[in-house]
């Protein structure tokens, strides 16, 4: 079975590929930015240090934004909170979405058709609009969005899942060990759901850098973090109208959100590719082996 070596060796595969080892690099270079800009930036993200759209100078570096606060330390300081409720709306949303495919597909019937109902309703939203739904009905609030995001990935993991969990949960080793009367939930956890590593690698990067762009949206829109939040999506819509003044309280944003999305797509696409030479399918144990590891 593909166990967590297995997972291992995945990853290590893709990261020795050229494809890999860029996307990763370029990623990291993001994900190290937003985590240590923080502490590194020269001024408060609040601070007012020079003029208003001021252009790069030995007092800001960068320029100044719409209220004259240092772009420079505004984008060092923006990203590390959207990356975060990226990644918990992530995990949230391939997680929760993880265990009801698996039971769709593992369980058949009736929970098959209620779950799958229910996710072509939250299907027929787009993301977004599902999202900025939940968000205006209720406020700006950061569990919220997290929540919503993390809801919206929901049934396009569940889809994937369960389409990856049909084929592994007819395989001789399930259906030996549905023989020898083991439960279900102790099948699905030790035999099904490490057989979908691979399969949810490749979830976890498309869902972060969507989990990215929506937050980041959302913020642009005026429904996400709020000012005086030093939030890449929020400096974007409020740095616009001062473009030809000093284009770099958009660019700098935006070219890090652009840089994050190749980067972990890139090397998601790698994970994919390395899947199908290790841990792509499922191998069946030993007949002795899988009893004396059940029973025992």
């Amino acid at each position: 079975m593909a166990r967590r070596p297995e997972a291992i060796a995945v990853l290590g595969r893709a990261v020795r590929t050229p494809q890999g080892a860029t996307g990763l690099v370029i990623a990291g270079c993001v994900i190290l930015t937003a985590v240590i800009g923080p502490f590194v930036a020269p001024y408060s993200a609040t601070e007012f240090v020079t003029a208003p759209f001021a252009r790069p100078n030995s007092v800001a570096w960068l320029g100044g934004d719409i209220l004259g606060r240092d772009v420079l330390s505004r984008t060092l300081d923006g990203g590390w909170e959207l990356l975060a409720m990226a990644a918990v709306a992530t995990a949230l949303g391939v997680g929760v979405g993880a265990v009801l495919g698996v039971m769709a597909a593992y369980f058949g019937g009736w929970w098959d058709s209620v779950i799958m109902r229910a996710v072509d309703v939250i299907l027929a939203f787009p993301q977004l609009v599902f999202t900025l739904l939940l968000v205006s009905i209720l406020g700006p609030k950061i569990w919220l969005i997290v929540l919503a995001v993390a809801i919206s990935h929901m049934p396009q993991v569940a889809r994937v899942v369960r389409a990856a969990a049909l084929d592994i949960s007819e395989r001789d080793f399930v259906k030996a060990m549905q023989i020898l009367g083991i439960p279900g939930r102790r099948i699905i956890r030790k035999d099904v759901l490490p057989n979908l590593t691979s399969v949810l690698m490749v979830e976890i990067g498309l869902r972060l850098t969507y989990s990215m762009l929506i937050i980041a949206g959302l913020s642009f829109l005026g429904f996400g973090l709020q000012p005086p939040t030093a939030s890449w999506g929020l400096m974007i819509n409020e740095n616009r109208v001062g473009l030809i003044a000093n284009p770099w309280g958009v660019l700098m944003p935006a070219i890090l959100i652009a840089l994050f999305t190749i980067g972990v797509n890139t090397f998601t696409d790698s994970v994919a590719r390395a899947s199908l030479g290790v841990g792509g399918r499922a191998t069946e144990p030993e007949p002795i082996a899988l009893v004396a590891r059940e029973v025992v």
